[in-house]
């Protein structure tokens, strides 16, 4: 999984934080996980909760929400913008608090017992999010205002408007304007996949714990492997020795699927069929036995459609896609036409350039297979640029990284972070920071949780617990904004290094907790992130430029040991030594996106027993780069799009990386990387959230639509000077 955000459930969106309407019930419980008060800004009492606290918040906020609903249905007042779309945007915020926390600490912690509570509580929160999208009488409320839109034009904001509309869209397309039994049949169907979801997330979860899934080595297969991440092998077969009631054996060395371990094993290891037996472990996941995802995600491809033909629509992603900057399956498939076109034959160039160099090693029979690319690549980029990742982690030692990371945000915007001791975290791994904007102001809480766990979820991802909000007197809410990655554990004393990709994704993940943090909404619903998913991903894709850029990077770069800056060289051989593997990863990032769409475009319903593996090789079929490898495919463990919440949406990276890139030439034209005036219209789209379209909020920000040709560029694919 590259890269994750968890906002809480999407259906959800329109009942998120708020101060309570007027007349509306408050909590008087003694749950402190709905206690706003205990904690300063309203933040988690993580160490006060327990797994039957999380479910019982749940259970109380659903509770809590319908007397609010019932609250709104059932005032004798002509329905108003005020006391219907304010009301109902102000209506859940227990609710958001509860599940927002619930959803983040079971996907980090990964405890059986917060698994099981996400298991017990799914199948409520599905019938209550139904009963409150498919409630006529509070659908007619609605209606009643949108349909005197054009009357309240004068009388409301710009902001009041985007709310009215975004709600009637929001109730529309989940429901609401059905009738008699295709609402019942609309309820049971989404009720359904939300235990779809559920079910694909913890197999995903459960199959990455899996001790078959696991490869056991000794050191003299690890030649040449970085002793960092042999460290880290060690301190993994010592754990599991222990945790398997077995003495330790100093001979033995652990790997397993997870990212931290995954990826350096078929980079370093030269063995080639234990290159090949990691990628198969990796590359089977829940295709069989206790967590099978094919049937799961067979179900879940057919109860979309089955949602997208009630309403109206072919397939799942013309239904999904209308609430998106690309609209239409056809303009989704033109951008990754365009790209597949440009990209195609640079990555077989690349692809081409790599076995011939391999095989002046391994014979001119060798066939370079997917267990290869990784560990001959970077050969080749040592061969040519003098350079792996490794040359780089010196210099990204985490503490400076953290400052370093945490400083952009200081040089792009003036914002300053401290660290907040007396806030609870959810577990011992997790920092909490105060944000404060140029003002001074406190701007938002930051939650960190850097280090891979057994159990934890793999990837990075952001969440928020309390969302950005205004009340009528312009009173802000302070976002809680959390960011989760998976880096190595510090092993004793060791210094922890970072590898560039590890920067890119801490980059990657804190441009989504700024876009959170920076939020000056008045509704719940539009603030911070709430925005389209093919639209959320540039401002954290845009933090990634920063990268590569030598003027950032001597702000903290520096080397562990001698304090030394990085060298300009290695941050030249690291850019180059980039665009080489650019084609071959944007055609990786392509092979999900065609494969999403397959799924969600299918002309025909999925049967049980349907050959998915072959369905999987047809679809990425026009992207393919390696000959398929028999019982390897993604779909089963492809969790963006099975229980992730990007459905139809996956293209959405490759959508916001043409923007991030266009973005961020938009400050080299300047002639400044931190541009002062560059970075404050930046911020302005960063503050806005869903508040404006975000193509006009786009055009304001760069004075013309974004084009493929600085993506192009930044990936070498044409010149930098064309």
């Amino acid at each position: 999984m590259k890269k994750q955000i968890i906002r809480g459930l999407a259906a959800l969106s329109i009942m998120t934080f708020a101060s309570v309407s007027q007349g509306f019930a408050e909590y008087t419980g003694s749950n402190p996980l709905l206690q706003t008060e205990l904690l300063p800004y309203g933040a988690i009492p993580f160490d006060r909760l327990t797994p039957e606290l999380y479910e019982q918040a749940v259970k109380e906020a659903i509770a809590l929400q319908n007397q609010n609903i019932a609250a709104i249905v059932n005032q004798r007042s002509v329905p108003t913008f005020e006391n219907t779309i304010v009301a109902l945007d102000r209506s859940g915020d227990e609710l958001s608090r509860a599940m927002l926390a619930l959803s983040n600490v079971e996907h980090a912690v990964g405890d059986p017992a917060m698994m099981q509570v996400m298991t017990n509580v799914t199948p409520l929160l599905s019938e209550h999010e139904a009963s409150v999208l498919l409630n006529d009488g509070l659908w007619q409320r609605i209606r009643q205002v949108y349909e005197h839109r054009a009357e309240l034009e004068s009388q409301l904001t710009p902001e009041d408007l985007r709310l009215l509309d975004e709600t009637y869209k929001s109730f529309a397309l989940n429901g609401a304007a059905l009738e008699g039994t295709d609402r019942e049949k609309y309820r049971r169907l989404k009720s359904e996949l939300s235990d779809l979801n559920v079910k694909f997330s913890q197999n995903v979860t459960n199959g990455m714990a899996d001790p078959e899934r696991r490869l056991w080595v000794t050191a003299d297969k690890l030649e040449g492997v970085p002793e960092g991440i042999m460290q880290a092998a060690r301190q993994e077969a010592k754990a599991a020795l222990e945790a398997e009631g077995k003495a330790d054996d100093e001979s033995l060395y652990l790997f397993t699927v997870y990212a931290p371990s995954y990826g350096p094993f078929l980079k370093y290891v030269k063995d080639r069929d234990l290159r090949e037996k990691m990628y198969h472990l990796y590359s089977t996941r829940n295709t069989s036995g206790d967590y099978n995802n094919i049937p799961v995600l067979i179900d879940i491809a057919n109860v979309r459609r089955e949602i997208a033909n009630l309403m109206g629509k072919d397939n799942f992603a013309q239904y999904q896609l209308q609430h998106t900057m690309a609209e239409t399956p056809e303009n989704v498939y033109a951008m990754l036409h365009e790209l597949r076109d440009a990209y195609t034959e640079p990555m077989k160039a690349e692809v081409a350039e790599i076995q011939e160099f391999a095989r002046q090693t391994e014979g001119p029979d060798f066939v370079l297979r997917p267990w290869d690319y990784s560990y001959w690549s970077d050969k080749l980029k040592s061969a040519r640029y003098s350079f792996n990742d490794e040359d780089m982690k010196p210099y990204f030692e985490i503490n400076n990284t953290i400052k370093g990371v945490f400083g952009l945000a200081t040089k792009l915007y003036g914002y300053t972070f401290k660290e907040n001791k007396n806030i609870p975290g959810y577990h011992p791994d997790v920092k909490v920071y105060d944000v404060y904007g140029p003002d001074k102001k406190l701007l938002g809480i930051l939650y960190t949780d850097f280090f891979y766990r057994s159990g934890k979820a793999p990837g990075a991802w952001m969440t928020e617990y309390q969302t950005e909000v205004k009340d009528d007197e312009g009173n802000r809410t302070i976002p809680l904004i959390s960011i989760v990655c998976n880096f190595s554990k510090p092993v004793g004393d060791q210094a922890v290094l970072l590898t560039p990709y590890e920067v890119e994704t801490f980059l990657h993940e804190f441009g989504h907790a700024l876009h959170g943090l920076s939020a000056q909404a008045k509704y719940a619903s539009l603030s911070g992130t709430n925005v389209y998913h093919d639209f959320v991903e540039l401002f954290s894709q845009f933090n990634e430029n920063y990268l590569t850029e030598q003027e950032y990077l001597d702000g903290f770069a520096r080397h562990y040991k001698t304090g030394k800056k990085m060298p300009k060289e290695l941050l030249d051989r690291f850019i180059k030594s980039s665009q080489f593997g650019a084609a071959y990863n944007c055609m990786r990032q392509l092979n999900f996106g065609f494969l999403d769409m397959a799924y969600h475009t299918a002309d025909k319903p999925f049967r049980a027993g349907d050959d998915i593996e072959a369905f999987e090789v047809a679809a990425i079929a026009p992207v393919q780069i390696f000959e398929p490898e028999p019982g390897c495919i993604i779909s089963p463990a492809f969790g963006h799009i099975f229980s992730g919440g990007y459905a139809a949406g996956y293209y959405g990276y490759k959508w916001s990386e043409e923007l991030d890139a266009d973005a961020f030439a938009a400050f080299k034209e300047a002639g400044n990387i931190f541009d002062k005036k560059t970075a404050a219209r930046f911020r302005k789209m960063l503050e806005s959230g869903g508040t404006v379209d975000p193509m006009t909020l786009y055009l304001e920000f760069r004075g013309k639509k974004p084009t493929v040709d600085a993506l192009l560029k930044r990936d070498g694919i044409t010149p930098a000077s064309k």
